[in-house]
């Protein structure tokens, strides 16, 4: 391997992750206004990754979901923050959460983060849930 985010053991259920690759300054770049939203939201992808593989789930392969694997950091930054309905419910099934609850709890993140796009995708989801979408 010779480009690593954040690498977890699916037996051994242990993982690490480093922030480094995730600033603009590794790269040479200078650091623009928000650099800081841009790793926590970065970082938040591969953390949730790699817990993820701990809680065993594999890459996915169904759908666009945050266990996409990655190679680079423009594939990193193309996966989404959330699980597909097919790892969701591996998930579930592992740990036993309420749906709905889990969300809630998300969406609070995302909106005391700025990540609007999570939020608004967490709302829809959560419309589709109660059967209130029209």
């Amino acid at each position: 391997m010779n480009f690593v985010f954040g690498q977890a053991s699916l037996k051994e259920r242990v993982g690490v992750y480093s922030f480094a690759r995730y600033d603009p300054a590794f790269y040479g770049e200078e650091r623009q206004r928000g650099y800081r939203k841009l790793i926590l939201w970065r970082s938040c992808k591969v953390l949730s990754h790699e817990i993820g593989h701990m809680f065993g789930l594999e890459h996915c392969i169904y759908f666009r979901c945050v266990m996409n694997g990655s190679n680079h950091l423009k594939e990193s930054d193309a996966r989404p923050l959330y699980l597909c309905p097919v790892d969701l419910r591996k998930l579930q099934y592992s740990i036993k959460f309420g749906i709905v609850e889990r969300y809630l709890e998300l969406l609070k993140f995302y909106e005391k983060s700025d990540f609007f796009n999570e939020a608004k995708w967490i709302k829809e989801r959560l419309s589709k849930i109660s059967g209130s979408e029209n």
